[in-house]
């Protein structure tokens, strides 16, 4: 029996081990649904009755797997402080810290099960592998990214602060405008007036176009060398 359940749920070469990979993604999918109706205002209780008794159901799945992974693994504590271990304990935890108390922050953490699809989804593990390919690439990108948010909030301060010192009172005030132009969000309520500023915001949204468009062409070319590493292997 032990071996049985060992390979339906650690290997997933076999057609068992793939079903019962496709049953838990189902559940994951199932137990966020759940979550998101859970927050409809003014239904009745047995409205709610459902949802608690779809949601006991999943955690005492998720839980028996989490305990048969644990009793499977040769270095448990590893297991347990792994990436996975962690995301499936926390999982599982809130219904249990939460039971009989109305703790919603605790039980938002129910959200976390989304990370449970990074095992069993191909997909997900290709991204994995393309974020660790891309990785210094990416640290980087985000160094100079974060050096040019600031160089910009310096900027607009010094060009905007003596005509509109309610909106660019500081440095740290100006940052948020460098953060919505140079992710070309802009939400209009900070903008500059002078054409100095008008100017500099001109020249940041240029860089903030290439901010945008550098980091997707560095992704896209390390998703496509992971996947020529599965084929290779």
């Amino acid at each position: 029996m032990k071996n049985i359940f060992k390979s339906v749920i650690l290997d997933d070469s076999t057609k068992s081990g793939r079903l019962f990979d496709l049953f838990i993604q189902t559940l994951i999918i199932i137990s966020l649904i759940s979550f998101s109706l859970e927050t409809v205002p003014n239904k009745s209780e047995r409205y709610y009755h459902i949802l608690d008794i779809v949601e006991t159901i999943t955690v005492m799945i998720f839980s028996f797997e989490y305990l048969m992974r644990l009793i499977f693994e040769k270095q448990k504590l590893k297991f347990v402080f792994s990436f996975y271990g962690l995301v499936d304990l926390l999982a599982i935890l809130p219904f249990y810290l939460s039971t009989g108390l109305d703790l919603r922050s605790i039980r938002a953490l129910r959200l976390l099960r989304l990370f449970k699809l990074f095992r069993y989804s191909k997909t997900i593990k290709r991204l994995q592998t393309a974020f660790k390919l891309a990785k210094q690439e990416l640290v980087m990108f985000f160094s100079l990214t974060c050096i040019i948010i600031y160089i910009s909030g310096i900027g607009i301060y010094y060009f905007e602060n003596p005509y509109q010192p309610e909106k660019f009172s500081s440095v740290i005030d100006s940052l948020w405008w460098s953060v919505a132009t140079l992710t070309t969000v802009g939400y209009g309520d900070v903008y500059p007036i002078t054409v100095g500023g008008k100017i500099f915001t001109f020249i940041i949204l240029m860089i903030g176009l290439g901010i945008v468009s550098i980091p997707s062409g560095v992704i896209a070319a390390a998703i496509s060398e992971a996947r020529k590493e599965e084929n290779n292997n």
